[in-house]
């Protein structure tokens, strides 16, 4: 029984026209070798599965092919093209930055790099995770970038072009590739199955490609580990979720409903399920914040907005899920869910603190936006300033005292020592002062209501910031 080999190298691209997403780079590349305008360095920055060394070793082929094509694509038949595809060509030396990284290893590329080639037309040295290198092997290595041999190609390949050396980056040509779209991903899966003859449904796929996060070879990873679970049966959704450890996208709407209708004890259902199932609780907050991603982009560009990596049925259902939302609850939903992504960790209970998330994800259908708060209170006030106000009723029928008799006046005098002389005092004329308007009891409570809204949604802002 012949070796088994894993998707990512059986399907790995073996000409220019077969790298997926990278068509600047690609067509740089082969003008270059048709022009003859090829630089001595070569540097291929990008993420992890998006082609930094498929490209080099294509690169590689194409200037040491035998038989070319018209198009200055590798034949893959000659002998150089089949030795470079196996890793046995003496011309292309394939030096891994992390196990060789020290100034002793950039030395010895140093004393071979004057050597002839032993069949093909160039020497060429490729460096996968140039950045591991340390600063002494780095700077062995300028000397050779800056006047190497005539027919000797370096190809640096690396994550993290940051931590690259400013004189080796200025030595080299830079190419950044792309995050490969999530769609060429899909198209390359099925393609994938139906050469496989396995059969499989678009959603398990598309949960697959938007797992891989812009990488092939991390989605090509995990069809494997799918194929290897089924039998030549159709692949589907809850299987791939299953297998993946993710909750369905179905859960994220069924919290959407819930929450609308005031059901929070959905939010212990969801949470139940996601660690009695073993699921990955930092990808299900993500798949959060996507998901109010997902909405927030519906509600500004519509359901047929390019930027949404979606199915027809998920469109429309992500459209019918966006009149349960306003703009400003979706803004206020992502920032708290990108702030929870880094708290979570540390949390000492990561189930209360899901639990904790997922209510307050729910309750914030019942909150009020400060903006309207403001409005409501301005609205009231300019009512309550423009209602006349009413006088006080003054009772006209004042009683005086009677006047007392002359016997009562002498009976006094008798009685009482004579009272001080007051002092002369100053008449001042007194205005009457208004009485303050009469607020409504129920006016009343409304306003005191929403000054206590008001004050929470305020406190929380200032905490925030």
């Amino acid at each position: 029984m012949s070796e088994y080999q894993v998707l990512a190298r059986k399907y790995r691209p073996q000409t220019f026209k077969d790298v997926l997403g990278q068509v600047a780079i690609v067509t740089t590349l082969l003008n270059a070798i048709k022009h003859k305008r090829l630089a001595h360095a070569y540097l291929f920055c990008g993420s992890r599965g998006t082609g930094k060394t498929t490209l080099a070793r294509i690169f590689a082929k194409a200037l040491n092919c035998q038989n070319p094509t018209a198009d200055r694509e590798p034949c893959n038949t000659c002998r150089c093209c089949k030795e470079i595809t196996s890793g046995s060509s003496l011309d292309v030396l394939e030096i891994d930055g992390a196990s060789n990284r020290g100034i002793d290893d950039i030395r010895q590329i140093n004393e071979t790099v004057g050597y002839t080639t032993a069949s093909g037309n160039y020497k060429i040295y490729i460096i996968d995770e140039v950045h591991m290198l340390t600063k002494e092997a780095f700077n062995a290595l300028l000397k050779t970038l800056e006047e190497p041999p005539e027919k000797v190609i370096f190809f640096f390949a690396t994550t993290e072009p940051h931590k690259v050396l400013p004189t080796i980056l200025s030595r080299c040509q830079r190419f950044n590739l792309n995050r490969i779209p999530t769609d060429m991903i899909l198209h390359k899966l099925q393609h994938i199955c139906q050469d496989l003859e396995f059969t499989a449904e678009d959603e398990a796929l598309r949960i697959i490609a938007n797992r891989a996060e812009g990488g092939l070879r991390d989605a090509e990873s995990l069809l494997d580990q799918i194929l290897a679970y089924h039998d030549k049966e159709t692949i589907t959704t809850e299987s791939v979720a299953s297998i993946l450890g993710v909750m369905p996208r179905e859960t994220l709407f069924e919290l959407d409903r819930a929450g609308k209708e005031g059901r929070l004890s959905t939010a212990f259902d969801i949470a139940n399920r996601i660690f009695a199932e073993g699921k990955d609780l930092i990808h299900f907050i993500e798949m959060l914040t996507e998901h109010f991603r997902n909405i927030l982009v519906i509600k500004l560009s519509g359901k047929d907005a390019p930027t949404l990596s979606l199915s027809d049925s998920e469109r429309q259902q992500y459209a019918e899920t966006s009149t349960l939302y306003r703009q400003d609850q979706c803004l206020a939903l992502l920032d708290y869910l990108i702030e929870m992504q880094g708290q979570i960790r540390y949390a000492p209970s990561s189930r209360i603190a899901l639990e904790a998330i997922l209510l307050h994800i729910m309750r914030s259908h019942n909150r009020i936006p400060v903006d309207i708060l403001v409005r409501r209170l301005a609205d009231l006030s300019q009512k309550h300033d423009t209602t006349p106000a009413q006088s006080t009723p003054q009772n006209e029928n004042v009683t005086e005292d009677p006047t007392p008799s002359p016997a009562d006046l002498n009976r006094k005098k008798k009685t009482q020592p004579p009272p001080p002389k007051p002092p002369a005092a100053i008449p001042v004329e007194s205005k009457p002062k208004e009485a303050p308007p009469k607020i409504c009891p129920e006016k009343q409570r409304e306003k005191d209501t929403l000054l206590q809204f008001a004050a929470v949604e305020l406190e929380g802002t200032i905490q925030k910031h």
